[in-house]
């Protein structure tokens, strides 16, 4: 059985870790998976049992600078630590595929370990087959010279690029100016998404003893570093929205949310007995996919369990920074074909909610639509034929990359 290394570093939000997770889950009928993480632990969150999961010192972001999860070790001992780690493990598992989950197209802050794996790969395992994952939308927009920096780090290590998304929706071209300048192989997998399995029965488990004829909101907002606001605003509407429909609620802060932004969330909705706070779950796409409506961000992971359950959803595109704009390119063409409602930030109040939650309950529930939602599966068997085709094309002096552009022209 090959093997794989995945490394995955979420920085901010927890949306890279769960669609690696996803990816994993099937790579692991077919490949012997070695999981790097370099984020911090969040608990309830678990990996398939049959990956071995190999936790870096966490690093992750706060006001734009590192912080680490030992208190004992300083941000540059943690460094050190990694990337000594990280070539270690390499020597030990001798993969025949690593793959970086976003980088290079982000991640640029860890240079200092990343480079110093891939130059090690290089030298010392070429057969070492080397691929990107990255999702359908890049967001942030890059300036020249950062392209510059893809383009070459692409170029120089990367054999492949596996891109999560249905071309129908968004391709590569549109994603990145500088696609002609990309020498790799780039394949578009399809979105990575987890199909919906509810039982029924369980759905009063899931939200309580409410009435049946409650209607059942949902909302959350990712990993929870940003869209504190949205949840909020969803307190404040409940009080205008009781005037309209009976309901029930339950909010995700997100493992992320600051504890005195949840401890003011929770005061707020202390004497709404309607409203259900908690953390994390494991279900949310159980959650959705009973829901009445979902009330969200649109981060990649959320807007696959839109297309995947077909819940009404209302969403938010509430960026990580300014510049960052991969929610509302997302959420832009999510509403043109009428799959989502939508509020701008800049118009996010309680009495506009609760006016676009009536006026989304009232429309039809869109059903599972025809996108291909089997981008984990795609991949394995990208992967599979990627890498059997590496051993042919050394024997043969036929490259995969040949064979691939025949195919597909």
């Amino acid at each position: 059985m090959k093997k794989i290394m995945f490394y995955c570093q979420y920085l901010s939000g927890m949306g890279h870790l769960v669609r690696s997770s996803e990816i994993v889950r099937s790579l692991v009928k077919d490949f012997q998976v070695y999981f790097i993480n370099g984020g911090p632990k969040i608990e309830g969150f678990e990996m398939p049992p049959e990956v071995e999961l190999i936790r870096l010192p966490a690093l992750w972001l706060e006001d734009g600078k590192f912080t680490v999860g030992d208190g004992a070790l300083s941000v540059e001992e943690v460094k050190e630590i990694r990337k000594n780690q990280l070539i270690s493990e390499f020597d030990r598992i001798q993969p025949d595929c690593l793959i970086t989950e976003f980088f290079p197209f982000g991640r640029h802050k860890l240079l200092f370990e990343l480079i110093p794996l891939v130059e090690h790969i290089k030298s010392t395992s070429p057969t070492t087959k080397i691929a990107c994952s990255l999702r359908d939308v890049i967001g942030k927009e890059s300036d020249p010279e950062e392209e510059d920096s893809i383009c070459y780090l692409m170029n120089r290590y990367f054999d492949l690029l596996l891109f999560h998304s249905d071309p129908n929706f968004q391709t590569f071209t549109e994603s990145f100016s500088r696609h002609q300048d990309i020498k790799s192989i780039v394949t578009h997998t399809g979105f990575v998404t987890r199909s919906p399995i509810i039982d029924e029965a369980n759905i009063q488990k899931l939200w309580g003893k409410e009435n049946p004829e409650d209607t059942k909101i949902l909302v959350s907002v990712g990993g929870g570093r940003i869209g504190h606001e949205l949840l909020e605003t969803v307190v404040e509407a409940s009080s205008i929205l009781d005037k309209e429909i009976p309901h029930i609620i339950k909010i995700f802060t997100g493992p992320f949310m600051p504890e005195s932004k949840v401890i003011k969330l929770k005061k707020a909705a202390l004497n709404r007995s309607n409203i259900e706070i908690e953390t994390f779950t494991s279900n949310l796409i159980a959650y959705m996919k009973t829901a009445d409506i979902s009330v969200s961000l649109s981060g990649y992971n959320t807007t696959m369990n839109i297309l995947s359950t077909g819940v009404r959803a209302l969403v938010v595109p509430i960026g990580h920074e300014n510049q960052d704009k991969e929610q509302l390119i997302r959420t832009t063409k999510l509403e043109k074909l009428g799959i989502v409602d939508f509020i701008h930030p800049q118009d996010l109040n309680s009495a506009n909610l609760a006016e676009k939650i009536i006026n989304c309950l009232n429309k039809k529930s869109i059903g599972v639509n025809k996108f291909d939602l089997k981008g984990a599966e795609n991949t394995t068997n990208f992967l599979k034929d990627f890498l059997h085709q590496q051993n042919e094309s050394r024997e043969t002096g036929i490259t995969y990359k040949s064979l691939f552009l025949t195919h597909n022209s």
